[in-house]
């Protein structure tokens, strides 16, 4: 089966059993810019819905909090969340300030180099913020459904795509720029 049999729209929430839900509201909501929403009244166990950034964290209130495994080694390569940010200077400044263990990392491809900052949330549970949307995404040649171009919505992308999209970047015009850049890669599909 290929494409999209399920018919999936998007990434709906995570969700994180946590050792303490006060912690983990104050982490996701004064860490990562989380905010509360409303969670069914019908539930039978203590628990938050957050939201931000296109995504839900549902966090649950673990039943034996003393014995959830306690994690301090810092992996990259380990499960974990990844947000993008608009400046990765900032946010090792803030990590600094918020006094906030992490590890740095860099991967480089082709020219283009993704930044990457891995630290843990109260319980453990790796958050890594990068600057990812600086590397397109590119479908493997061997995919089925190639009718659709997919790639990186990044102000970078656009920048390189031509003059006008470099101009209207500079001018800190965004849509102008996301704009343009649909049209450049409209017109590279005609041609």
């Amino acid at each position: 089966m290929a494409g999209n049999p399920l018919r999936l729209k998007s990434l709906n929430h995570i969700s994180l059993v946590c050792r303490s839900l006060e912690k983990s509201c104050d982490f996701y909501q004064n860490v990562l810019g989380f905010f509360p929403i409303r969670r069914p009244g019908s539930f039978d166990f203590d628990g938050a819905w957050l939201f931000n950034h296109g995504v839900g964290i549902h966090l649950i209130q673990s039943e034996d909090p003393d014995n959830m495994p306690k994690i301090s080694h810092i992996n990259p390569k380990d499960n974990h969340i990844s947000f993008q940010c608009e400046s990765m200077a900032m946010v090792e400044k803030m990590l600094k300030e918020m006094k906030i263990e992490y590890i740095k990392s860099r991967v480089e491809e082709g020219g283009i180099y993704v930044d990457q900052l891995f630290f843990h949330d109260p319980d453990g549970s790796m958050i890594e913020i990068c600057n990812c949307d600086n590397l397109p995404v590119i479908p493997l040649a061997d995919q089925h459904d190639m009718t659709r171009l997919v790639r990186s919505c990044s102000l970078l992308n656009c920048i390189k795509s031509s003059p006008e999209a470099t101009a209207a970047a500079n001018s800190n015009t965004t849509a102008q720029a996301v704009l343009l850049q649909i049209t450049v890669l409209q017109q590279q599909q005609l041609s």
